[in-house]
C-alpha cells in the first residue's frame, strides 16, 4: 500500500509542475503544438531526450537481453553517444539552417513533396505496428511485475498485462494530444531526474545484497562468479556480435538519433543551435552511463535468479522488487510509469505532427489554418493509440522483446536514413532516386529478413540435427551462421541503396543543383565547445570497450 501511495503522490506531482509549467504558453498554433514554440534549452532538451529513448522497451527490454546474454549488449546504449555527437555538428545545424519542424520536411525540399510523404507515411506505420505496440507491452510487463498486479486485481497474466496497456495507453493519450511537446518536454526533465536516481540504485542495492551488505564486496563478488557476462565484444551468436559494430549497428544509432522524428524534434525545438547542441552533448556524455541502468540490472539479476527465468523480460521488474524497500519501489514505479508515458508521448506527437503538417495540410486541406491542423492532428493522434492498444498485448508472442523490435525497425531505418545521407551529401540526386531507394530498401530488407532468413536458418538446423547434432551451444552457432545477422543485412541494403541512387544521379541528374537556404528562423551560432567536448566523448566510449576487451 506505502508503494501504491508513493506511486500515485510522485506521479501527481510530476502532471502538476508540467501543468503549471506550461499553462501561459501558447499551443493554438501548430509551432506552439508540435514545437513548443522553438522555446526548449539545453537541459531540457536533454532530459526529454533521454527519458524518450530510456523507456521500458529499453530498461525492460536490454536488462532482459543482458540477463542473458551479457555486457556485450551495451553497444546499443554506449555507441549511441557516438551517433548523438555526429547529429550535433552535422545534421542539427542543416536541420535548423531549413528552419524544419519534422524530418520529411527536407526530403520536400531536397527531392520533392511526394517523397516527403512517402517517408511520413513510412514513420506512421513503423510507429502504430511496431514502436508504440512494444513500448506500451514493456511498459506494461514493468508496471505488472511491480506491483503484482495479477494478484493485486485477481486476474491472469495476460489480463493484467491488457489492463496496464489499456491503462497507460489512455493516460499517454491524453497528456500527449492535449498537452503539446511542450508539457511532454518539462515533465520529461522532471522524470529523467528521478529515473537516473532510481535507475541507479536498482544496481546498488543489488550489489549491496550480493555482497552481504558491502557494496564494493557485491561487485568483487559479481564479476568473480560471472566473468562471461562482462565481455565487450560478442561472439556470433551474440545478439550483438563485435563485427556488426562496424556493420549496421552505427547505421542503426544515426538513424534513431539523427533521423528519427520521434527523437531529434526535441532539438529541433531547440532556442537556437547553442542550445541544440549543448542538450545533445548532455545527452550524449549521460548515455554512456546508460548501461548502470539497463545492462548491469539484468547481469545482477541472473547472478540473484540464477538461468532459470522462463521469460528474460521478466528480470528487470522482478528485481527491482527483489532489492528495493517498498516506498522505492512505488517512487522507482511511477519514474518508470513516466517513462513509459514519455516515450508513448514521444512518438504520439511525432506521428500527430507528420500527419497534420506532412499529410493532412498538404494533400487534405491546403489552404487549413494552424488551429485546424492542430484539430486533425490530435483525432489522428487519438485513433493511432486506440489502434496500438489493441496491437499491443500480442507482442507477447513476437519473443526476445529488444531483439524484436531492434530487428523490424530496420523496415524502415535504413531506407530513410539512406536519402537523408545522400540527400545532405549530393547536390543532383533526383526525386526518382529517393523513391526507389525508400521502397526498394523496405521491401528487401521484408524479403531478406521475414522470408529468406527463416527458410535458411531452418534449413541449417535441419541438416544438422538429420547429422546427429544435439547441443543447444552448438545448434545455436550454425544457426547464426546460416544467415548474415539483420546488422550485417541493414549495412549491405545501405550501400546497395546509396550505389543505386548515385547511378540514378548521375544518369538523370537534377536539372538544377540542391542547395540548402537559410531561413533564418533559429540562430545557427555554433557552441563553440562542440567538436572538442564531442572528441572527448568518443574517446571514452572507445576506452571502456578496451577495458571490457
Amino acid at each position: 500500500m506505502i508503494g501504491i501511495l508513493s506511486f500515485v503522490g510522485f506521479t501527481a506531482l510530476v502532471a502538476i509542475i508540467a501543468y503549471f509549467a506550461t499553462r501561459k504558453t501558447d499551443e493554438s498554433t501548430s509551432d506552439g503544438y508540435f514545437l513548443g514554440g522553438r522555446s526548449l534549452t539545453a537541459g531540457v532538451i536533454a532530459g526529454s531526450l533521454l527519458l524518450t529513448n530510456l523507456s521500458t522497451e529499453q530498461i525492460v527490454g536490454l536488462n532482459g537481453s543482458s540477463y542473458a546474454n551479457g555486457l556485450s549488449v551495451m553497444a546499443w546504449e554506449t555507441l549511441a553517444a557516438i551517433a548523438i555527437v555526429v547529429t550535433a555538428i552535422f545534421l542539427l545545424p542543416r536541420y535548423l539552417k531549413g528552419g524544419l519542424t519534422t524530418v520529411p520536411q527536407f526530403l520536400a525540399e531536397r527531392y520533392d513533396v511526394t517523397t516527403k510523404t512517402l517517408t511520413s507515411a513510412l514513420f506512421l506505420t513503423g510507429y502504430v505496428v511496431v514502436l508504440l505496440p512494444i513500448i506500451l507491452y514493456s511498459g506494461s510487463v514493468a508496471i505488472s511485475g511491480m506491483f503484482d498486479v495479477p494478484a493485486l486485481l485477481d486476474v491472469s497474466d495476460d489480463a493484467a498485462i491488457k489492463i496496464c496497456v489499456w491503462g497507460i495507453g489512455i493516460v499517454g493519450s491524453i497528456y500527449a494530444v492535449f498537452g503539446g511537446l511542450k508539457a511532454v518536454a518539462v515533465s520529461d526533465s522532471i522524470n529523467a531526474i528521478g529515473l537516473l536516481i532510481g535507475g541507479v540504485l536498482v544496481p546498488v542495492f543489488g550489489l549491496i545484497i550480493i555482497g552481504d551488505g558491502n557494496f564494493f564486496e557485491g561487485v568483487s563478488t559479481l564479476m568473480d562468479s560471472n566473468p562471461e557476462k562482462f565481455q565487450s565484444m560478442g561472439s556470433e551468436t551474440s545478439p550483438v556480435p563485435f563485427h556488426t559494430l562496424f556493420t549496421g549497428m552505427m547505421l542503426v544509432q544515426l538513424f534513431y538519433w539523427g533521423t528519427n522524428q520521434q527523437i531529434i524534434q526535441r532539438a529541433l525545438a531547440a532556442k537556437n543551435l547553442k542550445e541544440g547542441q549543448k542538450g545533445l552533448m548532455l545527452a550524449s556524455f549521460i548515455k554512456i552511463l546508460g548501461p548502470l541502468i539497463v545492462v548491469l540490472p539484468g547481469i545482477i539479476a541472473f547472478h540473484i535468479f540464477g538461468a532459470d527465468l522462463e521469460n528474460a523480460d521478466e528480470a528487470y521488474p522482478l528485481l527491482v522488487n527483489r532489492v528495493l524497500p517498498s516506498t522505492l519501489i512505488g517512487f522507482f514505479a511511477a519514474v518508470i510509469f513516466g517513462a513509459i508515458l514519455s516515450s508513448f508521448n514521444s512518438v504520439l506527437n511525432s506521428s500527430v505532427t507528420l500527419f497534420g503538417i506532412d499529410i493532412y495540410k498538404q494533400h487534405i486541406n491546403k489552404d487549413a489554418n494552424e488551429k485546424t491542423v492542430v484539430k486533425y492532428g490530435k483525432i489522428f493522434g487519438t485513433f493511432l493509440a486506440i489502434a496500438a492498444m489493441f496491437i499491443a498485448p500480442f507482442i507477447a508472442d513476437a519473443g526476445s522483446l529488444f531483439a524484436y523490435l531492434q530487428e523490424v525497425n530496420g523496415i524502415y531505418s535504413i531506407p530513410i536514413l539512406t536519402i537523408i545521407v545522400v540527400g545532405y551529401l549530393t547536390k543532383y540526386v533526383p526525386a526518382i532516386a529517393a523513391k526507389i531507394g525508400v521502397i526498394s530498401g523496405s521491401v528487401l530488407y521484408i524479403i531478406s529478413q521475414f522470408v529468406l532468413q527463416p527458410y535458411y536458418q531452418a534449413e541449417a538446423v535441419s541438416d544438422a540435427e538429420m547429422n546427429g547434432v544435439t547441443e543447444v551451444a552448438e545448434l545455436a552457432a550454425i544457426e547464426a551462421s546460416a544467415y548474415p545477422h539483420f546488422l550485417d543485412v541493414m549495412a549491405i541494403l545501405f550501400t546497395l541503396n546509396v550505389a543505386i541512387m548515385l547511378i540514378i544521379g548521375k544518369i538523370w541528374p537534377r536539372k538544377q543543383p540542391y542547395l540548402q537556404e537559410h531561413t533564418k528562423q533559429v540562430d545557427i551560432t555554433p557552441w563553440k565547445y562542440v567538436k572538442p567536448v564531442g572528441v572527448a566523448i568518443i574517446v571514452v566510449v572507445i576506452g571502456i570497450y578496451a577495458y571490457f576487451a
